[in-house]
C-alpha cells in the first residue's frame, strides 16, 4: 500500500461520514430511525438497499464459489428466471408487506397472528439472525488484513494483540456510530453516496482487468482446462461438483417461493418507501442496477483464477500460495501445541516446498493424508501447500486443521488480487472492501437490534415508552449487538464455506418462510400452523447444526467405538441414492454427511407441510382471516382506492407483469424493459433456446466460451456504461429530494410499531356510542 492507495481509502471514506452526520438532524421519531420516516424513493431505494445487500462477506463467498464451481451451475439457475421475473414485476410479498404498514416483521406477525407469536418468532429470528451475522467481521476483517497484508498479531505496549481482532473493533466501531447518529436514515443516506461513489470505482477495475489479461490467449484456456465432471463454463459437464451443484440451484428455487421476505436483514428498507408501488418500482431497478459492480465481482474471480492457475502467471501463484501458507498457519496454529507443526510448515513454505522429516513422519501415521497421494520425499508443489497445512495442523486439533483449510479457501482470491494489482487499483478495491463491510454491518445490526427491541421488549413492556426513551432503547440493543458479533467472531472457529454458514443458521428461521408468505395470501392460515412451522423448521435446523459440530468430535468416534460406521455409512447412501450425484452421503470422520443446504432445504420443505395441516385442523375455530383490512384495501383503506385494470386481450401481458392504474408511462417502460431483459433475452434466448440446441446437438467447451464472450463480457459491458450514468443521475437526484421529503414531512409519534387490537378499543368505542 503506498501514499496514493491510502488518499483514495480515506477521502471517500471521510466524505460518507460527514453527510451521515448531517443527516442525523431530521431524526424526530421513533418511524424515522426504524423506517427513514417512510419517505424514500425509488432510486434511494435502489441504490442504498443494494449496497447494504452485497457486503463484504458476500463478495468473498461469491469468489469463493466462482473460484471453485465457475460459472456453469449458474447456468441454470437460470430455470427460475421466469419465477423471479414474476415475483419482481407483481411486487409478491414485498407489495403487500408494504401495504401492512409495518416496520418490523414482528409487527406484521402480530397483526396476522397474536402477540405471543410476535414474541416467540421475534426471539427465534433474533438468534437466527444475530449468530448469522456474527461472522460477517471476522470475514470482513480478515480479508481486509490478507488483502492489505498486515501482519497476524500487533505488539501495543508490550501486549500482543491479533490484528484482524482490531480492525473488528474499527469497523463496528464506525457502523455502531452510523447507526446511532440517525438509525434508517443515516444508514440509508451513507449507503446510497457509498453507492454513488463507488460506481466510477468498479468501471476502473473492470477496465484494468481487461486490460491485464488476454480474455482468448489467458483467461478462457485457464477456465477449459477441468477436470472432466467440474467444467467451470459447460453445464452439463458438472456431476462432480458436490458443495454448489444442481440441488443447491433447486433448493435456490424452492426457497425464492417459500422464504420470500423471511430474511430480515434489510427490513429497514422495506418500511421506508414513500408506498408500496415505490417500493416495488426500486425493486425492478435494481434489475439494471448492477451495471459494472456485478461485472467486477466475476471478473475480480476470473482474474484472480487465471493469476493462479495459469502458466503464464506461475511464479506469481507460487508466491501467492507460499503467503497463504505462511499467513494462514501463522494466524490459526499460533499455540505451543502447534509449534513443531508451525515450524515444519514454515519451513516447507521457506524452502520451495521442502518438507522437513519430522512432519513427513507425522503425516506418514494420517490415514486420510494417504488418500491424497502427495509424495512428501520430494518438493511439493505450491498448490499442493493447502493440503499439507490441513494435514499437519489436523494431527494436533482436526477443528483448526479444518479451518485452516476454509480461511485458505476464503482468502486466496484477496491475496491473489492483492498481488497483481497495481497502486492506486489496490486502494481503490480496498476502498469498495471497507465500504462493502461498513453498509452490511450498518444495516444488519439496525435489523437485528431492530426485531430484539421492537418485538421482545416492546410488546412486553406494560407502560408504553416515550419516543425518545424508545430510540434510546434501539441504540443499546443494537450497540449490543455489535459487542456479540465481535466477541462471537473473535472466538467462533468456521467449519463451512460461507454461504454454507448462511444457510444452516439461516435455517433455523426456515420456518418463517410459509408464515410469511401464505399469511400474506392464504385467508385460512392461522397462528396454529405458524407456530407449528417455526418450531419444525427450526428443531430440524438445529439438529443439524449440532450433528455437524459435534460429529467429528463425538458422534463418529462413537459410531467408531461400537462398530457401527459401515452400518451408519450404507443408511446415508442408501437415503440419498435417489438424488445421486447429486446428493451424495458419503460418511467420513471430519464432517456430517448432510451439508447445510441441504439440512435447510429439509427444514423448509416440513415448515411449509406443518403450516398448511396445522392450519387446516384449527381452521374451523379461527375461520377466515380478514385480508383486506390488514392490507388497508377496499372499505379499510384511507385513501382513494387505486383503479383495477380489467382482463382483456390487450390487458393480459399487462396483467402478468404487474402493470396497474398506479403505472406512469416511466413506469410502463421499466416494467417491460425488465420483462424483454430477463424473460425474452435472458431466459428464452440464452437458456432455453441453448436447452434445445443441446438436445439435439450437445455443445464443445469451446463454443460454451464463446457463449460466455457475449453473454459474460461483451453485452454486460454495454448495459454497464448506460447503468453506471442512469442510475448516478437518479440516485443524485433522489437524495436531495429524500432531505427536501424529511424536512416537510409531517411527524406520526404514535406510529412507533405498536398493535391496537379491536379489543383495546373496546372501552373507548363504547365511551364514544354512549356519546
Amino acid at each position: 500500500m503506498y501514499w496514493l492507495d491510502w488518499i483514495i481509502i480515506c477521502i471517500p471514506l471521510v466524505v460518507v461520514l460527514i453527510i451521515g452526520l448531517k443527516a442525523q438532524k431530521y431524526v424526530k421519531t421513533v418511524a424515522d430511525f426504524l423506517a427513514a420516516g417512510r419517505v424514500a424513493g425509488r432510486y434511494v431505494i435502489c441504490v442504498a438497499s443494494g449496497e447494504a445487500g452485497m457486503g463484504l462477506i458476500s463478495l468473498v463467498a461469491i469468489w469463493e464459489m466462482y473460484y471453485k464451481c465457475g460459472f456453469a451451475v449458474g447456468f441454470w439457475g437460470s430455470i427460475s428466471a421466469p419465477l423471479g421475473l414474476f415475483l419482481s414485476l407483481t411486487g409478491y410479498c414485498t407489495y403487500r408487506y408494504r401495504e401492512t404498514r409495518a416496520m418490523t416483521m414482528g409487527q406484521y406477525f402480530e397483526m396476522r397472528y397474536n402477540r405471543p407469536f410476535r414474541i416467540y418468532a421475534a426471539f427465534l429470528q433474533s438468534i437466527s439472525g444475530v449468530v448469522n451475522y456474527a461472522i460477517f467481521p471476522a470475514v470482513g476483517a480478515r480479508c481486509v488484513m490478507y488483502f492489505l497484508n498486515l501482519p497476524p498479531h500487533i505488539v501495543i505496549g508490550g501486549w500482543n494483540f491479533p490484528t484482524f481482532g482490531l480492525l473488528m473493533l474499527i469497523f463496528l466501531g464506525l457502523a455502531v456510530w452510523i447507526i446511532t447518529q440517525g438509525g434508517q436514515i443515516t444508514i440509508m443516506v451513507t449507503d446510497c453516496v457509498q453507492g454513488l461513489i463507488s460506481y466510477p470505482f468498479y468501471a476502473i477495475i473492470c477496465v484494468y482487468i481487461l486490460y491485464k489479461f488476454s480474455w482468448n490467449g489467458q483467461i478462457i484456456p485457464t477456465l477449459l482446462d477441468r477436470n472432466p465432471g467440474e467444467s467451470m463454463l459447460n453445464p452439463y459437464d458438472i456431476q462432480n461438483l458436490r458443495t454448489f451443484n444442481l440441488f443447491y440451484v433447486f433448493t435456490g428455487i424452492f426457497g425464492t417461493i417459500f422464504s420470500r421476505m423471511s430474511w430480515a436483514g434489510t427490513q429497514g428498507y422495506s418500511a421506508a418507501a414513500k408506498s408500496a408501488h415505490e417500493n416495488k418500482m426500486g425493486a425492478l431497478l435494481g434489475t439494471w442496477r448492477g451495471g459494472f459492480s456485478s461485472m467486477m465481482y466475476i471478473l475480480l474471480a476470473i482474474a484472480a483464477f487465471t493469476y493462479m492457475l495459469h502458466a503464464d502467471f506461475r511464479k506469481d501463484s507460487n508466491r501467492v500460495h507460499t503467503q497463504l501458507t505462511k499467513e494462514t498457519v501463522k494466524e490459526l496454529a499460533h499455540g505451543k501445541e502447534f509449534k513443531e507443526v508451525r515450524e515444519d510448515l514454515l519451513y516447507m513454505a521457506d524452502h520451495e516446498g521442502v518438507v522437513p522429516k519430522t512432519l513427513q513422519d507425522r503425516l506418514a501415521k494420517d490415514k486420510n493424508f494417504a488418500k491424497k497421494k502427495i509424495d512428501l520425499s520430494k518438493p511439493v508443489d505450491p498448490r499442493q501447500y493447502k493440503d499439507v497445512a490441513h494435514s499437519a495442523v489436523a494431527t494436533v486439533n482436526p477443528s483448526t486443521g479444518k479451518s485452516v483449510a476454509t480461511i485458505y479457501n476464503q482468502m486466496t482470491v484477496p491475496v491473489a488480487l492483492r498481488d497483481m494489482l497495481p497502486i492506486g487499483i489496490t486502494g481503490i478495491l480496498c476502498a469498495l472492501m471497507i465500504f462493502l463491510m461498513i453498509s452490511t454491518d450498518t444495516t444488519y445490526m439496525h435489523s437485528w437490534g431492530s426485531i430484539i427491541a421492537q418485538d421482545i421488549i416492546l410488546p412486553l413492556r406494560k407502560k408504553p415508552f416515550t419516543p425518545k426513551e424508545q430510540i434510546n432503547c434501539l441504540r443499546y440493543i443494537i450497540a449490543g449487538v455489535a459487542v456479540f458479533a465481535f466477541l462471537f467472531s473473535f472466538f467462533f472457529a468456521q467449519m463451512d464455506y460461507i454461504l454454507m454458514f448462511f444457510a444452516i443458521t439461516g435455517a433455523i428461521w426456515a420456518g418463517a418462510g410459509p408464515v410469511i408468505t401464505l399469511g400474506l395470501y392464504w385467508k385460512k392460515g392461522n397462528v396454529w400452523g405458524a407456530f407449528a412451522s417455526l418450531i419444525t423448521g427450526s428443531g430440524i435446523a438445529l439438529l443439524g447444526i449440532l450433528c455437524q459440530q459435534t460429529w467429528p468430535k463425538y458422534i463418529y468416534p462413537y459410531f467408531e467405538r461400537h462398530g457401527m460406521v459401515e452400518s451408519v455409512t450404507k443408511f446415508f447412501w442408501n437415503v440419498s441414492k435417489p438424488l445421486h450425484p447429486y446428493v451424495q452421503w458419503e460418511v467420513t470422520p471430519y464432517e456430517f454427511p448432510v451439508n447445510s443446504t441441504e439440512i435447510g432445504f429439509i427444514g423448509l420443505l416440513s415448515s411449509v407441510l406443518m403450516y398448511v395441516v396445522f392450519s387446516l385442523l384449527a381452521y374451523k375455530s379461527k375461520g377466515d382471516f380478514n385480508l383486506e383490512k390488514m392490507l388497508h384495501r377496499g372499505k379499510y383503506a384511507d385513501g382513494p382506492v387505486p383503479e383495477k385494470i380489467p382482463w382483456s386481450f390487450k390487458t393480459v401481458f399487462q396483467k402478468i407483469i404487474g402493470i396497474d392504474a398506479q403505472y406512469t408511462k416511466g413506469d410502463k417502460i421499466l416494467a417491460w424493459s425488465v420483462f424483454i431483459w430477463s424473460f425474452v433475452y435472458g431466459f428464452s434466448l440464452c437458456f432455453l433456446g441453448v436447452v434445445i440446441w443441446n438436445a439435439f446437438y450437445r455443445w464443445p467447451n469451446h463454443w460454451w466460451a464463446i457463449k460466455f464472450n457475449f453473454t459474460g463480457l461483451y453485452i454486460p459491458v454495454t448495459i454497464a456504461i448506460i447503468s453506471t450514468v442512469w442510475f448516478s443521475i437518479g440516485g443524485t437526484k433522489d437524495l436531495i429530494q429524500l432531505f427536501k421529503d424529511l424536512e416537510n414531512k409531517q411527524d406520526d409519534f404514535t406510529d412507533d410499531g405498536r398493535v391496537t387490537h379491536d379489543d383495546d378499543d373496546a372501552p373507548k368505542k363504547e365511551e364514544e356510542k354512549k356519546a
